[in-house]
Order: structure tokens, then C-alpha cells, then sequence
């Protein structure tokens, strides 16, 4: 990681746009719009950067998603074992403040099917980071001094695998969870190797487990409601994340949520999709195979999805 400036960070409550030269949560805003509105660089002094000071992660693999900056601290996270590090932007040179390693077991590694990537971090205004763990946990951290505050696992009673096995049936954690107020919203990857795609929430506070919202299956599970889309007749009738699969192939349906979370306040609904349906060979899943390559508004507190496309 390279630095080309060290911007002059403003101090500030927690709002829903960062000051200008903070970046409080994945893509900056609830958006998702990766915009800063910095203007000392631009297009007529851009060829002019030059090196300020660099940083090595550790690690080789791939990296996905962005550093945070809280204040005049820059939080960055790394693909497998998903280290943490904490840097003072005051200092020249962004001496690190903290290094935290979670103690992951290494047989995760062989399970991830697209690299050992890590696609963020997310922050709460009570001091806490929080960091997707590659074997199935939520990790979060005290942000000023990188201790462990809680460590939980991503409850999954679908079938297709345990809480207490999680990475073994082929799940594991590689997306950027979303603070929403005190709720942190996180989902799974591994629609390759037939798991069940889905979404957790979990008390900010405490990690206490909230609610799982299924990408498959009967439409209690998937906490959906069979008018949640009435301008499709294709989106139309009850318990369609069963009735559109072959037998159960819904209970290895795939329609996982690696990616990244958005929020809009006023409707307070949060919006993510789900991907590719599962087993892999087509042959296997005639059929729609709802809820997979959907998206979905979801109510933060109860889950229950507001619609699905």
C-alpha cells in the first residue's frame, strides 16, 4: 500500500457522510459511492504525485475493498488470516498503532474458491471494528487498542451444514459487513461448493445473533412474503425458493452474499444481492432457482424483505 498524501483528517461526530477527509465505511457512504470530495488533487496536478511512504500488509494474496479513516487513524485489513492493522496518519509516516492477527485454522484456506480475499471492515461510533474471519466468524475489535471484544459464528441450521462446521461444508466469510445503527449485517460465500446462501445480523454491542434471512428455501426462512413482488408474475406465489427448484436441490441452492451492503435512511431498508445459483452444472437445478441473482430490500431490525428482484 502506497500513500501519495496525508490529508488533514477532520475530527467529527459520527454522521452519515464522513468528513471530508475520513472514510468511516465501505464505499464512504451508505450509497456505496466510493466519492471523496478532497479536491487538492485533481487533473491538473495529478502526474505531479510522487511517494510519501509505503506499507506492506503481510500478505500475498488477493485484496479486495478499501481502508477505512476514523479521525487521524487508518484501519487496513488483508486477505487470510485477516489481519488488522491500525496507523497514525499524524506521524510522518503512519507509524502503526496496533497489529492484530486472528487465530484462524489453516484449513480454511483450500475451502475459499476464489482466493483468500477480504472485501472490508466496518466501524460502529462506539469504537468497534468489525472484520469477516475466512472460516465463518464475525470478529470485532476495540478500535483504539486492536483487542478482541467478541468473536461469533454465522448460525446455520439449513441442512447444508452447522454453526459448529461452518468452512468444512464449503462456507466462508470473505464480505464487508454494514453498520446499520446497532445492527452489523454480514453474509457467507461458497455457492460453488453447494452451501446455502443467506444473511446474518448480530447486535453490535455483544455479537448477540439477531436474525438469518435464507436465499433459498421455504419463504419462512428466506423471510419473505409471497406478495413482496407483484409486478412479476414470475415473483408471484408462496414458498417459491423451494417450488422452483428440482427436489431439494434448494438446500444446496447456492445464491450466496459476498459482496458489498447499502443503506438507504429514510426507507430504512438495507440492499445487497445474492449470487449464482448452486450445484454448479445446470443439468443438476432445472428451473428459476429463487431467490439466487436477486436483489433484495431488506428491513434492518426484523430482516423480513420488504421486496426481491
Amino acid at each position: 500500500m502506497v500513500a501519495s498524501a496525508n490529508a488533514q483528517a477532520r475530527s467529527g461526530a459520527w454522521t452519515l457522510n464522513a468528513p471530508e477527509g475520513e472514510w468511516h465505511m465501505t464505499g464512504r457512504d451508505y450509497g456505496l459511492q466510493r466519492y471523496s470530495p478532497l479536491s487538492q488533487i485533481s487533473r491538473s496536478n495529478v502526474a505531479e504525485l510522487r511517494p510519501v511512504w509505503s506499507f506492506s500488509t503481510g500478505t500475498l494474496r488477493g485484496h479486495e475493498g478499501n481502508a477505512l479513516v476514523v479521525g487521524k487513524v487508518k484501519y487496513i485489513h488483508t486477505s487470510f488470516p485477516n489481519i488488522v492493522y491500525a496507523l497514525d496518519l499524524s506521524k510522518a509516516g503512519a507509524p502503526q498503532i496496533w497489529k492484530h492477527v486472528p487465530n484462524q485454522s489453516p484449513d480454511a484456506i483450500p475451502i475459499a474458491c476464489c482466493d483468500l480475499v477480504n472485501r472490508g471492515l466496518a466501524y460502529h461510533p462506539s469504537g468497534k471494528l468489525y472484520i469477516q474471519l475466512l472460516q465463518g466468524e464475525l470478529l470485532a475489535l476495540d478500535a483504539k487498542s486492536g483487542k478482541e471484544l467478541w468473536k461469533v459464528r454465522h448460525p446455520d441450521k439449513s441442512g447444508a451444514g452447522t454453526e459448529a462446521i461452518g468452512y468444512k461444508q464449503g462456507a466462508t466469510m470473505t464480505n464487508a459487513p454494514i453498520v446499520i445503527k446497532d445492527i452489523v449485517i454480514a453474509g457467507i460465500s461458497g455457492g460453488e461448493f453447494g452451501v446455502r446462501g443467506r444473511v446474518s445480523a448480530f447486535n453490535a454491542n455483544d455479537g448477540k445473533h439477531m436474525w438469518t434471512a435464507y436465499s433459498t428455501g421455504p419463504d419462512a426462512e428466506v423471510m419473505i412474503k409471497g406478495d413482496a413482488n407483484t409486478h412479476y408474475a414470475s415473483h408471484k406465489g408462496k414458498d417459491l425458493g423451494v417450488s422452483t427448484w428440482q427436489g431439494d436441490e434448494w438446500k444446496r441452492g447456492g445464491g450466496t452474499t459476498w459482496g458489498w451492503y447499502s443503506y438507504d435512511p429514510e426507507l430504512n431498508l438495507f440492499y445487497y444481492s445474492t449470487g449464482n445459483p448452486g450445484s454448479w452444472n445446470p443439468d443438476q437445478r432445472p428451473g428459476d432457482n429463487k431467490w439466487s441473482m436477486t436483489i433484495f430490500a431488506r428491513n434492518p431490525e426484523t430482516g423480513m424483505a420488504k421486496w426481491a428482484y
